[in-house]
């Protein structure tokens, strides 16, 4: 799927993400899209080798992460009132620890949703809003004191690499195990790395299709939010003393304004895509003593996990 990075190469990380949930709905087009608008909560859990999913709880959906101790996390936004801020974007982060068989085990790790309580007391990390790797921190360090991180994060050494794997700074990184080096991380590259494998493995042109849409749609398609990401790149250029930021913006416009070009273009392509006939090839005949081919027995259906409200 699309935000999995499960085939990236050995080479491209020191080891692999934990497997993605083993359901139905992880082959949905609905699912795919909750997942990646939380890929920058999933992908740094998933390197600590921590496995997530995604799941709806009383009034939004939520990061549900399964624990080494049969406890688990739940990562979402603030449930009570509802937020009305699009899934993955809240305005402040809730991480609590609970346990399936033991009610007694609650505990709130992080809370960065601000307090609908007049004159209320407000925690620390409210200041950090939706900000996922002050989050991310304090998952590691609480889970590192607690003896649940399957994995010790490690940092990358390259400036120009957006980190999924958080830096730790102070007495945190002292409660942590001891680190090793490690391979840069590109979890956007290696995004697009895991959908062109899918791609690759597609057995018709409607599931090829459906990665298309993932591409194309003129909404929330990837040609679509990479152009607004140039802009905003553009915007940020604007923000130098030098005559120089201005001539980069206008290049990252042209840029932006290029691929949108390249969508339009391709705006039929999905649907082009989804009316190709496969070729069928001619049947093989077995030569002479050779066994027929032996079927295999198909899956049984999986079914999706229970979902589990937040408190």
């Amino acid at each position: 799927m699309a935000a999995d990075g499960t085939s990236t190469p050995d080479a491209r990380r020191a080891a692999p993400l934990a497997p993605l949930p083993d359901h139905r709905n992880v082959d949905t087009p609905w699912w795919q899209e909750l997942w990646r608008r939380h890929v920058h909560i999933t992908t740094p859990l998933r390197e600590r080798g921590l496995e997530c999913d995604i799941e709806f709880g009383l009034s939004a959906y939520i990061v549900r992460v399964s624990l080494p101790d049969d406890s688990y996390l739940i990562i979402g936004p603030p449930q009570e009132p509802p937020s009305e801020r699009p899934p993955g974007d809240p305005e402040g982060w809730i991480a609590t620890r609970e346990h399936p068989d033991d009610q007694a085990l609650f505990e709130v790790v992080y809370d960065s949703a601000p307090s609908d309580a007049p004159g209320g007391p407000q925690r620390p990390e409210v200041r950090h809003g939706g900000n996922a790797r002050p989050l991310i921190e304090a998952i590691d360090h609480r889970l590192a004191q607690l003896g649940l991180l399957p994995r010790p994060p490690s940092p990358t050494t390259d400036p120009h690499v957006l980190p999924a794997t958080p830096t730790l700074h102070g007495p945190e990184a002292l409660d942590l195990p001891g680190t090793s080096d490690r391979a840069p991380v590109y979890v956007y590259g290696d995004a697009m790395l895991a959908l062109t494998d899918r791609l690759n493995g597609a057995e018709s042109h409607a599931d090829t299709a459906a990665l298309l849409h993932q591409i194309l749609d003129p909404v929330n398609g990837l040609l679509e939010r990479l152009g607004e990401f140039f802009e905003a790149a553009g915007e940020k250029a604007k923000e130098a003393e030098e005559d120089d930021g201005f001539d980069l913006s206008y290049d990252l416009a042209d840029a932006a304004a290029e691929i949108r070009n390249l969508a339009e273009v391709l705006h039929v392509a999905e649907d082009r895509m989804r009316a190709l006939t496969p070729l069928v090839p001619a049947p093989r005949l077995p030569s002479t003593g050779s066994l027929p081919p032996r079927t295999l027995p198909s899956a049984s259906p999986k079914t999706a996990p229970t979902t589990r409200r937040t408190r």
